[in-house]
């Protein structure tokens, strides 16, 4: 089994893209009540993601919440590889030490083009499912 079998695919991940501006991006993360978000450029490439914190902290170094600030902002000045990508052939294993520590593991294919996320929920679904046929058994 590889990370291909919990990819949620991105036709049904919300993303922002290389230069989005800083309330696009915000407008994103609220409406879909996540804390952090992947980041892809034009051309597919997965850039990195943005976090809640990310736009706070940015916020304040711009001095001022106006709107017409938050849409010159980019999102590209904020963008962070805290969150490396794994690729869709990676191991189950590699993916238990990923999924620990954050909410979403983004997945790459071979040209490190964005395919999807690995969400915490989903692998925690599946151990559920299989611990509790285990326990049937």
């Amino acid at each position: 089994m590889n990370v291909a079998f919990f990819l949620i695919p991105k036709s049904h991940v919300a993303y922002l893209t290389e230069g989005s501006s800083f309330r696009q991006g915000m407008e994103k993360l609220r409406r879909y009540g996540y804390t952090a978000i992947p980041v892809v450029a034009g051309d597919g490439r997965y850039l990195g993601s943005v976090s809640e914190g990310d736009f706070l902290w940015n916020i304040m170094s711009l001095g001022s919440i106006a709107s017409d600030d938050l849409e010159d902002a980019r999102i590209d000045q904020i963008v962070s590889d805290r969150t490396p990508p794994v690729r869709v052939n990676t191991s189950v294993e590699e993916l238990w030490d990923r999924i620990l520590d954050q909410n979403f593991v983004p997945v790459v294919d071979d040209r490190d083009i964005f395919v999807g996320i690995v969400t915490r929920r989903s692998v925690l679904a599946y151990l559920m499912s299989n611990g509790a046929e285990a326990e049937r058994c």
